[in-house]
């Protein structure tokens, strides 16, 4: 989380309950970048300064965000994390596209609070492995990318695609160029279910996110404000087992994505 984002969180109402059952959020993730893990007291550092901005007492979720590519091994970073949560600066801790074999390490040092994995009808290889692992360890699990940066939303068609500016990343994604046509696919079935239910295929593709058990919440990005009226509905629906079924007939109809289907 940048500065200015920490800011913009820092002037939100303080108002609000902060009771368990209706806390205004606030917390702190990917504290270093993915190409130059910071140490872990720049971690604590981090972490400080970011409390600070947001004018509160202790962060209610500290993660980070990728394994360290610098040779610092899990314990020597989550051990800081934990240290931080003892001290009470952090109410809970947690880890974001770290494998099961890191999060064994790391749940021997102190409890993993919360794991934040990719996961979306294309990209469902979570469910084989670290969901999982947190349904039967009690981590909550806060998923990214649930709408496949905008390809489950129904708004991309092959022209639509091809007109993407080079320097944009999906330009050469293989989500977007080699596997587009059965995503596609894919999609034109979630039209079908969107259309039978009276919502959006976006909202199709987050409510079969929202599904899974492991899963606590979803992390959906938007850049406009009409684009959180395409996906805002899944909050309230519920796929019933059928139409859970006919999603993962689609998936395999389709050959879209990879990982389990249900």
């Amino acid at each position: 989380m940048n500065g200015g984002s920490t800011k913009s969180m820092s002037s939100s109402p303080t108002s609000l309950p902060t009771d368990d059952g209706a806390r205004a959020r606030r917390f702190l993730d990917a504290v270093a970048p993915r190409a130059a893990v910071a140490g872990p007291d720049d971690l604590i550092a981090e972490a400080e300064r970011s409390r600070k901005k947001l004018g509160v007492e202790r962060i209610d979720l500290m993660q980070v965000h990728w394994p360290a590519e610098d040779g610092a091994e899990i314990e020597e970073y989550w051990g800081e994390l934990a240290a931080a949560q003892q001290a009470g600066k952090v109410r809970a801790i947690g880890l974001s596209n770290h494998s099961v074999p890191a999060l064994e390490r790391a749940e021997a040092v102190a409890h993993v609070d919360s794991l934040q994995p990719p996961f979306s009808l294309i990209r469902r290889d979570a469910a084989a492995d670290v969901l999982p692992w947190c349904d039967d360890n009690g981590t909550g699990v806060i998923v990214y990318s649930p709408m496949q940066s905008g390809l489950l939303t129904g708004a991309f068609d092959r022209a639509r695609v091809e007109s993407l500016d080079p320097k944009d990343w999906r330009s050469r994604h293989p989500e977007f160029t080699t596997n587009l046509d059965r995503n596609l696919a894919l999609v034109d079935a979630l039209k079908v279910v969107g259309g039978r239910l009276g919502v959006t295929p976006g909202e199709v593709a987050l409510a079969w996110v929202l599904a899974h058990p492991a899963v606590t919440g979803a992390i959906v990005g938007a850049r406009r404000p009409d684009q959180v009226d395409g996906w805002v509905g899944a909050a309230g629906l519920t796929l019933d087992d059928a139409t859970l079924a006919e999603l993962a007939d689609a998936v395999a109809a389709s050959g879209a994505g990879t990982g389990p289907v249900r």
